[in-house]
């Protein structure tokens, strides 16, 4: 399957419920490089890039997010895949 990326930004109650670590578990667990951090307005902002597959169903997933989260929506957009990333990160 072909080569995906997509960025996201997560809006609902995502910071300070595990969000980061969930995602980086979910996109670690399909093989998708990219990063996860918290924006200052409190949302979360996620960058994967990998099979076009897990791209579709790390964003599935990202709906859903941790138990204590509640997700209220997700704007997301297709984008090109970066040599940049070789693994997905959790960022500060």
């Amino acid at each position: 399957m072909a080569e995906k990326a997509r960025h996201m930004i997560i809006f609902g109650r995502v910071q300070g419920v595990g969000y980061r670590y969930f995602a980086c578990r979910v996109a670690q667990e399909k093989n998708l490089c990219g990063y996860v951090r918290n924006l200052p307005e409190g949302e979360v902002e996620v960058w994967v890039q990998g099979d076009e597959k897990a791209v579709n169903e790390i964003t599935a997933t990202l709906q859903e997010g941790p138990p204590w989260s509640h997700v209220t929506h997700i704007e997301a957009r297709d984008s090109a895949p970066s040599p940049e990333w070789n693994r997905f990160s959790i960022l500060r």
